[in-house]
């Protein structure tokens, strides 16, 4: 028997807002997501994996365009090699983010070395 959950239990185990959970549903990040007899959500173990999916990926700078794209490759079963190379790729641009971050804070660095 398959368990599901309920938004408020969904939103407990995820750690994302109920708005969060509707607006990965209404770009097709998640689910479709199950409906009960009288029309509520209800959030399986594979809709968790999925919103923790999605969850890492934003939290790792993915914006949403990124993230469809990747969903899409997923659910379409693209090669593996299809999405390592999209994955490297992203890896690539974070990494040139993390580059200019870093620059950022030395600059900040010198300037209160400077003013302390």
């Amino acid at each position: 028997m398959t368990t599901l959950l309920t938004p408020a239990e969904a939103v407990d185990r995820t750690g994302v807002s109920l708005d969060t959970l509707r607006y990965y549903e209404r770009e097709g990040l998640i689910g479709p997501i199950r409906r009960s007899p009288g029309g509520r959500r209800e959030y399986s173990e594979d809709d968790l994996f999925w919103i923790g999916l999605v969850t890492c990926f934003r939290d790792a700078g993915l914006g949403i365009t990124d993230l469809r794209e990747f969903v899409a490759m997923l659910r379409a079963e693209h090669s593996a090699q299809d999405r390592v190379t999209f994955l490297r790729e992203r890896r690539a641009s974070l990494e040139q983010r993390v580059a200019a971050l870093r620059r950022a804070l030395d600059v900040l660095d010198d300037k209160i070395a400077y003013y302390s």
